[in-house]
């Protein structure tokens, strides 16, 4: 019976060990899981970083060159906008001259189209 005692005794602690090995490889798998988790997330964390700078890069160039031709219509407009000021300052006097001339001018006539109706 003592051979079959220390046969059951064996078996249990076989199926300890096991089970203590279970468990134990249970813990590596759950660390392994968890290790590879936060490696995703920092490779995704990094490939976001990336995307953002090629993104902001990629802003600013396209806002840069927008802010460029904004600021170069402006400086054509106010070009513009002096070129007519002086053209207006330049011809104002004598457009005046020749509107009053024309208006104050009055030279009595006979309209070309006029009949005379006995």
């Amino acid at each position: 019976m003592t051979s079959q005692s220390q046969g059951i005794h064996q078996l249990l602690q076989a199926e300890k060990r096991a089970k203590d090995k279970l468990e134990e490889a249970k813990k590596r798998k759950e660390k392994r899981l968890k290790q590879a988790k936060e490696e995703a997330v920092a490779e995704i964390n990094q490939y976001r970083m990336q995307r953002d700078k090629e993104f902001r890069l990629k802003q600013s160039k396209v806002m840069g060159s927008q802010s460029n031709l904004s600021e170069e219509v402006d400086e054509r407009t106010l070009g513009k906008i002096k070129e007519l000021n002086g053209s207006y300052n330049k011809y104002m006097e004598v457009v005046l001259k020749q509107l009053l001339n024309m208006v104050c001018d009055v030279k009595p006539g006979i309209h070309v189209n006029y009949r005379a109706t006995h």
